[in-house]
């Protein structure tokens, strides 16, 4: 999530070798350096295997052009891609979390550079906005994630709930319900650790009517609307004991591991729950997100990760040719097949939609085209992301007005610190 789609988004780039800058050789031909995330977690599901064949065709195809493949684990891939930028041996195409830092560098080509105006069409609108730095998209999204409310059908039933929440109020009653009938689980999970504190925060604050920023991008972490939502959580969730002791030193996975093992009631979720709930045999069932009440708009969080072609080589026409080949249907679709992610083309999204192969994720794909992003156009997010997580636990243990209003104040010098000069 790292914006690494939670477990399991590959997203498709490859990441080369940084050793010697590779141009054009022998019979004028020109090898891109690819660089890409491994959502595989092992050696036979590894997304080295699904590149190797797209390269492979695409090399068939593109005599003149040879790609240099290397898939990387997310925990290194910043990191050795920085290290072959700073040593003078950029890579052509990589594929991984973030974009906005390498435009204020200014290493990278604009997407409309790079794609033909087919491809560039084929994306969804909601993906092309969040790829934009200041009006200009750079991030070219890969695979996609959002989020729904999950809950435990057989915990209702014992509770005498018949349907899922679609208000607090809502959400309120049937955990007090659980907490009666039910002894030993924890009605709501609410993970605000520093695992995905950012992700759980930003869907409550979206579902009472608030949000991280606003509509133009300006933070707006304590707003009244948002310091309401954590008194409301406060209140209701955590000082009645319907929830973790202490949300804010709980992470997600602990979230995800009860409710796999039927300790959880409710909690929002992404698609890696759904294998994660059926290997425990959970009988769960999917919903909107609860919201405030009836008259807020219904949101969820969007999650992608990113491609991005990078300039310093001067490979814009051969960047263009391997891109608009890799984001054809059949190739993005058998990469969202084989890793059970939510795709970011048209075509794509049409086929899994309509297809019937994949009920799981119908939720999660009708959900994806209205789905809010993080602001991943400003360069400072990472690191006002890290000091949400951090610290926004500490919004729903006591007064949460200093608490954001910290945020706010930090966030808001980050961003003016992360501007262009």
């Amino acid at each position: 999530m790292k914006s690494r789609l939670c477990a399991a988004v590959a997203t498709g780039t490859l990441l080369l070798s940084g050793c010697g800058t590779l141009g054009i050789g022998a019979g004028g031909t020109v090898t891109l350096k690819l660089v890409a995330a491994d959502y595989g977690d092992s050696d036979a599901n590894s997304s080295k295997h699904y590149w190797d064949d797209v390269a492979s065709r695409f090399q068939a195809a593109n005599p003149k052009i040879k790609v240099d493949v290397q898939v990387i684990s997310w925990s290194d891939i910043d990191k050795q891609v920085a290290a072959m930028v700073k040593a003078g041996h950029s890579p052509d195409i990589v594929q991984t979390g973030g974009f906005a830092d390498k435009v204020a560098a200014n290493q990278l080509y604009p997407a409309r550079d790079v794609l033909s105006i087919d491809t560039e069409a084929n994306f969804p609108d909601v993906f092309t906005r969040a790829g934009q730095v200041l009006g200009t998209q750079y991030g070219i999204p890969f695979v996609s994630s959002s989020r729904t409310f999950f809950y435990n059908k057989t915990i209702f039933q014992k509770a005498g709930i018949s349907q899922p929440p679609a208000t607090w109020a809502d959400l309120k009653a049937d955990a007090e319900l659980i907490r009666a009938k039910v002894p030993g689980v924890t009605p709501y999970a609410l993970p605000l650790g520093p695992e995905e504190a950012q992700a759980e925060a930003m869907m409550w604050t979206m579902s009472g009517g608030g949000g991280l920023t606003d509509d133009s991008g300006v933070y707006t972490l304590d707003s009244p609307a948002n310091v309401s939502t954590f008194s409301w959580l406060k209140a209701n969730l955590v000082d009645t004991h319907l929830t973790y002791p202490d949300p804010g030193t709980t992470n997600r996975q602990t979230a995800f591991d009860d409710f796999a093992a039927g300790k959880v009631a409710m909690l929002n979720g992404h698609p890696g729950l759904v294998q994660k709930a059926q290997q425990g045999k959970i009988d769960y069932g999917t919903a909107s997100i609860p919201r405030k009440d009836a008259q807020t708009r219904p949101s969820t969080l969007g999650v992608a990760d990113w491609m991005m072609a990078y300039s310093a080589n001067g490979h814009r026409a051969e960047i263009r040719s391997f891109l608009n080949f890799a984001y054809t249907k059949e190739n993005t679709l058998k990469f969202d097949e084989e890793y059970n992610l939510l795709p970011v083309t048209q075509d794509t999204l049409d086929d899994m939609t309509s297809s019937g192969k994949h009920p799981d994720l119908k939720p999660f794909l009708d959900a994806l085209p209205a789905a809010n992003f993080y602001p991943l156009g400003d360069p400072a997010w990472d690191t006002i992301s890290g000091r949400i997580k951090k610290e926004i636990g500490g919004a729903v243990k006591g007064d949460p007005t200093p608490v954001l209003g910290g945020l706010q104040q930090f966030a808001t010098d980050e961003y003016k610190k992360a501007q262009p000069k």
